[in-house]
């Protein structure tokens, strides 16, 4: 038993922060929360106080990639037991305290999160769509993972494969990198939706154009998993979204960056809340001028920036029009590392005109009603204690999410 007091609390509810708190944890969950003046910790409790600090609860990722990337390289054979646990690790050290993977995932996570359900995880914990589904010529997913589609007949098997599986999403990639690639026919993706419908699952796509994006959540898509990216979205899509509860559960705002901003010398490179989590290679590599050449030699990549400028105004707008939302980044792909991404993303969220208590409701109350979890996602009686201990107030400034004293994940401290 924990008895943490002292501190002020942000529950991630949206209201505003309490000073001088006291919260009582027991197997992991949280037993009370009241007034550290009045609350007396049993005798047995491990009482840890926590004066001019701050509580919000953990960040929950919806768009992930855990356990495929070393380094800079994402394949097929980087998928083991040490490379997945890594990246939840080092989630967990950023304070993000659940991640949903999405679509490139071996059923190696499915024993994990088997594990992860039946005690009291010690580093972040994962959620999973499995093997997403790609086009046959298209672009997405992970050679030799995702399911490769050619024809809508082929759908129902590896939809009912999922379903054994009990994935907690379905993912597809309905893109053409720019015209460069086909892109997934709306009969194979209308397929995909309704056969995973029918087996009580939701379904989330890589979508890039507004009008992919109005075709599918018309045919009932349950979130998009990035920004429409190519113009402003319209009354047109927001209606369709509201009508469809459809979620924007990531902005992937951070992945948009990641695209343009190892082209010069990034300015994190130096800071050690960055390279604190990522090998010297990797800092080596981006440091490297010949890399930020190739990088910035890319023939799309003068479009690169105004890809951000779009994904801020249009997670704005649909923030303003009540359409729901998360947080997201796309991280464990390349060059989006995680742990550092999820942060960079609350910032960017921030940069994008939304306050700091919106982006922090994003990404934790409503992570968890995207998750359908509910025992996270706020810090309530009842509820996990998942939760992140800083030294400053993430509400008066949202880079104060980086003051990270400790993070806990169901009662155990597992950071730093």
């Amino acid at each position: 038993m924990k008895a943490l007091k002292n501190f002020t609390l942000i529950d991630g509810n949206g209201g505003p922060a309490i000073a001088g708190a006291a919260m009582l944890i027991d197997n992991g969950r949280i037993i009370r929360i009241g007034s550290a003046a009045r609350m007396q910790a049993p005798p047995d409790a491990e009482v840890i106080d926590l004066s001019d600090k701050f509580v919000v609860p953990g960040l929950i990722n919806l768009h992930g990639h855990p356990g495929g990337t070393i380094d800079l390289t994402q394949e097929a054979k980087n998928f083991t037991r040490a490379s997945i646990e890594k990246d939840l690790r080092t989630y967990a050290s950023y304070g993000v305290t659940t991640v949903l993977s999405l679509g490139t995932d071996q059923d190696l996570i499915f024993k994990i999160r088997v594990e992860q359900r039946a005690g009291r995880p010690t580093y972040t914990r994962v959620y999973s769509a499995g093997q997403g589904f790609t086009y046959a010529g298209s672009v997405g997913g992970l050679a030799g993972v995702t399911h490769t589609i050619s024809d809508p007949a082929e759908v129902p098997k590896f939809i009912d494969d999922l379903a054994r599986k009990k994935v907690d999403m379905v993912k597809i990639w309905v893109d053409d990198s720019f015209g460069h690639v086909k892109k997934m026919p709306s009969a194979v993706s209308e397929a995909i939706i309704h056969g995973a419908h029918q087996r009580g699952l939701r379904v989330a796509a890589h979508i890039f154009y507004l009008a992919d994006a109005k075709q599918l959540v018309d045919g009932g898509l349950d979130a998009l998993a990035h920004s429409v990216r190519d113009q402003l979205v319209d009354q047109q899509l927001i209606a369709s979204m509201k009508k469809h509860g459809a979620w924007q559960m990531a902005a992937t705002l951070a992945r948009e960056e990641s695209m343009f901003v190892y082209a010069k010398p990034a300015p994190y490179l130096n800071d050690p809340f960055f390279t604190r989590s990522v090998s010297a290679a990797v800092v080596s590599t981006l440091s490297d001028p010949a890399y930020q050449q190739k990088i910035a030699a890319d023939p799309d990549f003068p479009r690169y920036r105004g890809l951000l400028d779009m994904a801020e105004k249009n997670l704005k707008r649909l923030a303003d029009a009540g359409i729901p939302y998360g947080m997201g980044t796309d991280s464990g792909a390349p060059s989006r590392f995680p742990g550092f991404a999820e942060q960079r993303e609350l910032e960017l969220m921030v940069e994008a005109g939304l306050t700091p208590t919106q982006v922090l409701t994003a990404a934790t109350k409503s992570g968890a009603e995207f998750l359908r979890a509910q025992d996270l996602g706020t810090l309530e009686v009842g509820k996990w204690a998942d939760l992140v201990v800083l030294n400053a107030n993430p509400m008066a400034n949202i880079g104060n999410m980086h003051q990270i004293e400790a993070v806990y994940i169901a009662g155990n401290k597992v950071a730093p």
